[in-house]
């Protein structure tokens, strides 16, 4: 029965569909999180410095705001690429696939904890009655502090998009109808986040190289799926086994 309803719903038109769909929500992420994600605070934060942080925020509070926005954008895509990965990859692993939804479904929400630490800074630099109770000092410190558990938080659950990305990357290896090439970056990748997310763990410093590949498989996989989609007749032989 399960089998007869993934043939009615998703046939060779409407996989199609979702593919292309998955290939823009790819193109988006890479968008606003390289935005969100990278270029915001870089610009923003001063490791160490917090008046210089603090003036970075006030300053270019619109840069401070659309960075946040950048994120949103992103948060909104992984909701939706977690479903349209499903979709693709079901007929290879149903149950492996599902088990990869819910570790993205945990990673999506974790990092979404750690971006509230992100806008914590507009409420502590906001210049409100109530925070005079704190000197100026105190209120630039706090406003570093809460960028750094963000730094923090969105690298130490890591592990769970590391581990959706594994599952997924052997599904699109497993698939014969999507390049073996974006499956083996999706798998570095995954390894990469996890292997980040345990040195962070054990020695405090995560490396910015390891989650690389993942990067360029994000980007691969929206070109890809934009604009060639899936093998349709291998999905479907893989859809009716």
């Amino acid at each position: 029965m399960e089998q007869h309803v993934l043939n009615a719903k998703e046939g060779p038109v409407s996989i199609q569909t979702y593919a292309r769909i998955a290939g823009v929500m790819f193109l988006l992420a890479i968008a606003g999180g390289g935005f969100g994600e990278a270029y915001a605070p870089s610009a923003l934060i001063v490791s160490g410095n917090a008046p210089l942080t603090a003036h970075n925020v006030i300053a270019s509070n619109l840069l401070f705001r659309l960075g946040f926005l950048g994120y949103l954008i992103e948060a909104i895509t992984d909701v939706a690429l977690t479903l349209l990965l499903y979709v693709v990859l079901r007929p290879v692993h149903a149950n492996l696939a599902k088990v990869a939804v819910l570790f993205r479904i945990m990673a999506t929400a974790t990092f979404a904890f750690g971006e509230l630490f992100y806008f914590m800074p507009s409420l502590t630099l906001g210049g409100e009655t109530y925070l005079k109770a704190f000197s100026p000092d105190q209120l630039q410190v706090l406003a570093l502090l809460s960028f750094n558990v963000y730094v923090l938080a969105s690298g130490v659950f890591n592990v769970f998009y590391g581990i959706a990305s594994l599952i997924f990357g052997f599904l699109m290896l497993r698939s014969g109808y999507l390049p073996w090439i974006l499956g083996a970056l999706w798998v570095l990748g995954g390894l990469g986040f996890v292997s980040s997310n345990i040195l962070l763990v054990l020695t405090g410093h995560a490396s910015s190289y390891l989650p690389l590949p993942q990067v360029l498989a994000v980007l691969l996989s929206g070109l890809w799926l934009l604009v060639r989609g899936v093998d349709v007749e291998k999905w479907k032989i893989c859809a009716a086994r």
